[in-house]
């Protein structure tokens, strides 16, 4: 951890800001999201394939068509989190549109006894991940302050009163400006002694974390698969990431002993970040009958290699009382009114699935089915997330990616999730039930985090036209750190709390 603390700390200037490791897990941990028949069954596409949303698992499941579909998935989200920062219950709510895969498959039919007896093409979008939330908590503290990592930035850098001034326009600069963190002087901008913060830690102070997420991570997925002998399917997509992502953060401390005589009354950060990128990949897959009744399945995702573009605006106001009094800067007055700006690269991490099914009844003629039952295990390898610079001239960069790559190995580490669900078919009425497990994409023990899915939903099937119906509830924990110090145990909000997501699919055969 401490390594992670230090390599926030190498590059200073007031154009530039780091990324972390937290930003390369915004495109890896995640639940199975897609159409409204694979949200009830728990997300189980590794082997089921006859849906869409086998474009984005599994794309050899697409050659399980016989017909041409148009689909289109719109659904909803309902966010609950439950948060607790040091001893201090907090619960907000944030409810927000989504939808799962949509988009056109086209099948065609050898009619000349070829082995290859049918091949599918198909276009889709998918919302693998929905950003949009509102993580919100707040509890006393008379261990750190918010303050103290601008003391560890200034100090590592020995920075001078001018450095201080204007190398850290979007954090220490705006904390020396309003006399959050000061000179060792006797009053402000005195000759330079070494920094320190005017926040009364050991009597405490009242801290608020208050940030509302928006946007999502896109996939535009091109597939091809080809069926053989109705025994043996093999597909590929082409998929295009497409992520944008906005966090608008308001952190505030606030004197917990209402001293007006100690110099310190409150400060708030405001901080606007905006992250967007496009990028491409590959998913392969094979699904094999070994029975009639049995399908085994085998994906492979290759890692994504994405291009990024991020922006921030930030701002300070510090009450110092009578040391300084009340004195706001920001940003854009230290940059001409202009965002930080930084270009990167990320390559994602791979993902490899296996999975199997039993159907019972089963025929080539789909409307005879009545059942299936459908398991998928899928690892992750969250370690294997890797930043770069656009930039390759410029060694600082390169070198603080490098470093950066070296504790997302540490931070991190590769990890098992488990998906299963079913299906009773009753005529044209269908019931599904389905469940999943999300391991902990973090290597530290103390940082507890899983995702626990249960699922449910009714499907209609009659003359061409489908609908389903379903609901999700994700179980999730998770931790959330409003700040991170080198030299200090650091304090974090133990997330908990629930997602639920409704989601249907409309669909018609042609």
């Amino acid at each position: 951890m401490k390594k992670y603390l230090l390599i926030l700390f190498i590059l200073s200037g007031s154009s530039i800001f780091a990324q972390t490791p937290d930003d390369a897990l915004r495109t890896a941990w995640f639940t199975q999201n897609g159409s409204g028949r694979n949200t009830a069954t728990g997300g189980v596409m590794g082997s089921l394939g006859g849906d869409i949303t086998a474009n984005h698992v599994n794309p050899a499941g697409l050659g399980l068509f016989k017909t041409n579909e148009f689909v289109f998935s719109p659904g909803f989200n309902l966010n609950n989190n439950k948060l607790d920062y040091r001893g201090t219950n907090n619960g907000v709510q944030k409810n927000n549109f989504n939808y799962g895969a949509t988009g056109l498959i086209l099948s065609s039919s050898s009619n000349n006894k070829k082995k290859w007896t049918s091949s599918a093409f198909a276009i889709s979008v998918n919302q693998v991940a929905n950003y949009n939330n509102h993580i919100q908590f707040s509890g006393f503290n008379n261990m750190s302050s918010y303050s103290e990592k601008y003391l560890e930035e200034l100090t590592r850098d020995k920075a001078d009163t001018n450095a201080a001034l204007s190398n850290y326009i979007f954090g220490s600069s705006l904390a020396f400006r309003t006399y959050l963190v000061d000179t060792f002087s006797g009053g402000p901008g005195g000759a330079i002694a070494g920094y320190q913060s005017l926040v009364p830690i050991s009597t405490g102070v009242n801290q608020s974390y208050d940030a509302v997420t928006k946007g999502g991570y896109h996939e535009i997925a091109v597939g091809l698969a080809g069926n053989m002998d109705d025994k043996m399917y093999v597909g590929g997509s082409l998929v295009i990431p497409v992520i944008n992502y906005t966090r608008d953060l308001v952190y505030t401390e606030k004197d917990a002993t209402n001293n007006p005589n100690n110099n310190f009354s409150s400060f708030e950060y405001k901080e606007t970040f905006s992250s967007r990128g496009i990028g491409v990949g590959l998913k392969l897959g094979v699904i094999y009958k070994p029975t009639d009744y049995w399908r085994i399945g085998l994906a492979f995702h290759t890692p994504q290699v994405m291009g990024y573009r991020d922006e921030i605006s930030s701002s300070m106001t510090t009450n110092t009382e009578s040391y300084a009094k009340t004195i706001s800067e920001s940003s854009s007055n230290l940059n001409s009114g202009n965002p930080g700006k930084s270009e990167y690269n990320l390559i994602t991490p791979y993902r490899a699935i296996v999975s199997a099914s039993y159907v019972f009844r089963e025929v080539n003629d789909t409307r005879r089915q009545k059942a299936f039952l459908s398991a998928d295990l899928e690892y992750v390898n969250y370690r294997g997330s890797r930043f770069s610079a656009s930039n390759k001239s410029d060694q600082a960069l390169v070198d603080y990616y490098t470093l950066l790559n070296n504790e997302i190995k540490d931070y991190y580490k590769g990890n098992f999730n488990f998906r299963i669900g079913g299906e009773l078919k009753f005529n044209v009425w269908m019931v599904r039930l389905g469940g999943g497990f999300y391991g902990s994409p973090y290597a530290d023990a103390n940082l507890i985090a899983n995702k626990i899915v249960a699922s449910g939903g009714l499907g209609y099937r009659n003359h061409g036209m489908f609908i389903d119906l379903s609901y999700a509830h994700a179980f999730q924990k998770d931790v959330q750190f409003a700040y991170r110090l080198n030299d200090k145990p650091n304090t974090f909000a133990t997330q908990t709390g629930a997602r639920g997501t409704v989601m249907m699919t409309v669909g018609f055969k042609f």
